[in-house]
């Protein structure tokens, strides 16, 4: 098993943990940020496999993640603020970039995406959940590129469905 695949078992172990009840969404993202940027595997500059591609989308996320959670600090200076919203952006879209690499290296082959039923007024009607059932992967995004390339490809489903992690996904951090 390579290092790659041994973050996917720990990620995995993390899901079935908050699936348990056994931690909080904010735990598992924690203990998952920190598997992804001290674990020494990647991010990966050449996507050249779909495993690595797929790494570089839970890398970035996490990232993304942790640099929006520092930004709803109380008292926090707004410039330091924006910075660390900034950042994020500029994470979730390096994230956005490896799921465009995941779906073009499986050619869109076994792929549905459609928008998520979600509790936030601001994600509604943006966010689309991407599922790839040969990678057994759900995937989220509100890149109006990606939207795009999925529409173009004729796998997006004009239609708003409940996310298959619903209870994740409308689950506040």
């Amino acid at each position: 098993m390579n290092a790659i695949q041994k973050y996917f078992k720990y990620r995995q172990s993390l899901i079935d943990q908050y699936i348990k009840g056994d931690m909080t969404k904010r735990e598992y993202l924690q203990k998952n940020y920190r598997a992804v940027v001290y674990g020494n595997i990647g991010p990966f500059t050449n996507m050249d496999t779909v495993e690595k591609a797929l790494f570089n989308y839970q890398y970035y996320n996490a990232l993304a993640k942790e640099q929006k959670s520092i930004s709803t600090t109380k008292d926090m200076d707004y410039e330091l603020k924006r910075e660390y919203l900034e950042q994020s952006n500029f994470y979730y879209h390096k994230k956005d970039r490896a799921t465009l690499a995941v779906l073009r290296m499986l050619d869109y082959q076994g792929t549905e995406a459609y928008f998520v039923k979600v509790h936030s007024k601001y994600l509604k009607g943006r966010l689309f959940e991407i599922v790839i059932q040969e990678e057994a992967s759900i995937l989220h995004s509100t890149s109006l590129r990606v939207l795009q390339c999925l529409r173009e490809e004729g796998v997006f489903r004009e239609e708003s469905r409940k996310s298959l992690i619903d209870d994740y996904v409308n689950c506040r951090y």
